[in-house]
């Protein structure tokens, strides 16, 4: 009995940490990249991802912008319809592929601790921090 209160009492705890991923907590914000986990991100340059309240997505992949839409039901987010310019940047190559390449991918997200996750069902693809212009 002890360890199912326990159990009871952890679960309830961590949940309590996880928000909610819902359209009006995403409309207008701003993150910026701080994890691609299996990629190192390039140093000088950064990603970012803003949320419109329109239900687009727009930013920047460590050199072209991109756009898309997005979209949140039952508590999980996905991107569709992504694009982005063209130019070439050869020291951000293979981190803005990987970058578009995750995004492109989404299905899911949590908001833990101040950080936005994107994820592929269950799987971590980008990890972001509020940027300081919404705060």
């Amino acid at each position: 009995m002890k360890k199912l209160i326990l159990l009871s009492f952890f679960t309830i705890l961590f949940s309590s940490c996880l928000e909610k991923m819902d359209t009006e907590k995403i409309k207008n914000t701003k993150w910026i990249l701080t994890e691609m986990p299996g990629n190192k991100l390039p140093t000088g340059d950064e990603a970012t991802l803003n949320f419109s309240d329109d239900l687009t997505i727009s930013g920047k992949a460590f050199c072209n912008s991109y756009g898309g839409k997005f979209e949140v039901l039952e508590n999980k987010i996905s991107v569709k319809n992504v694009f982005s310019t063209k130019m070439y940047c050869q020291e951000t190559a293979q981190a803005e592929t990987a970058y578009l390449n995750a995004i492109n991918q989404v299905n899911n997200a949590t908001m833990e601790d101040g950080k936005l996750q994107l994820l592929n069902d269950k799987k971590v693809l980008l990890i972001f921090s509020k940027s300081k212009a919404t705060e």
